[in-house]
């Protein structure tokens, strides 16, 4: 998902964010497109980078213009040049939402941005070409030093403080996996509320436990060695615990290193157990990987039949 390209450094005046990017264009991450309808949506751990990079650049500069715009995938925007001027106060991820925040005391907002399948976020300097056409530019944040862009984005919202707490989408949003003070003890608690729902589609619910989506939640459940249409009440606390800490340590390992991969190989094809590998071989004992579509949203799932027993 990341581009690579050689790499060369620029920085803005003195006690300004520095940042090192792509040559010529800085395109921070690029998470899927409509043209591709079967790529994943992004994951906890590709947020967590996309907030990192865009940390870099906008933390602590004040907000020079900020628009948003209509478009296919998004019918109405929020208004948002009362953001202009304000100080950007938080870059931050929480499970598979972005929040930037400005300003403060009774000023202050927080700007929410999730990708789902079809946005990405770019940086670029100021001047630079943007390298999508501006028509599909959903969200742009120009500070003296950087511009963000996201573009083909299909949630924008700006939220008071209050509107935060109440919000639908961040109010029920289970432990984050990748937050400062997750704790597994919470979120296999939570899962433990869905005792009749599979355990392939429990891992999905974010109101149990955020971050996780279809790529994680396939690879772990093979990793354990758990038939993904297992009910959860049928799994021992030590079985859940397993699942929600590989998830865990999945999504942290992706995030610090940019590239995720669950069999420890970094070569492209070979970073997956189950995902993308229907009709193949299991790499661990070789029987043929089974594709099916599971829960309301029909989400791909892999398993090896060997490994991952259906239950009795």
């Amino acid at each position: 998902m990341l581009e690579r390209r050689p790499r060369r450094s620029w920085s803005g005046p003195a006690g300004r964010p520095q940042y090192t990017g792509p040559r010529g264009r800085n395109r921070l991450l690029e998470t899927g497109s409509p043209r591709v309808p079967s790529a994943p949506m992004p994951e906890g751990d590709t947020l967590f980078r996309v907030a990192t990079g865009l940390r870099r650049v906008l933390l602590g500069q004040t907000l020079l213009e900020a628009r948003a715009r209509p478009g296919p995938l998004l019918r109405s925007v929020p208004d948002l040049s009362g953001l202009a001027g304000l100080r950007i106060t938080e870059v931050e991820s929480r499970g598979k939402h972005l929040l930037i925040t400005f300003g403060e005391g009774r000023r202050r907002r927080i700007l929410r941005n999730h990708l789902r399948m079809s946005g990405s976020w770019h940086r670029y300097r100021p001047g630079e070409a943007w390298r999508l056409a501006d028509r599909r530019a959903t969200l742009v944040l120009r500070t003296d030093h950087a511009v963000a862009v996201c573009f083909d984005c299909p949630t924008v919202e700006l939220l008071t403080d209050v509107g935060a707490a109440r919000s639908k989408a961040l109010a029920r949003l289970g432990p984050d996996l990748l937050g400062p003070d997750f704790d597994a003890a919470d979120a296999v608690a939570n899962l433990r509320k869905l005792p009749h729902t599979a355990i392939g589609e429990a891992l999905l619910d974010q109101c149990a436990l955020a971050g996780i989506g279809n790529v994680v939640r396939n690879e772990v459940l093979f990793m354990e060695r758990v038939n993904p249409r297992t009910a959860v009440e049928d799994l021992r606390a030590g079985e859940l615990e397993r699942l929600v800490v590989a998830a865990h340590r999945v999504l942290r390992a992706a995030a610090i290193a940019g590239v995720r991969t669950t069999t420890g190989e970094r070569r492209p094809g070979a970073r997956l157990w189950v995902y993308r590998r229907a009709g193949r071989p299991c790499r661990r004992c070789g029987t043929r990987i089974e594709l099916s579509r599971q829960g309301e949203f029909a989400r791909l799932t892999f398993w090896c039949p060997a490994c991952q027993r259906a239950p009795a």
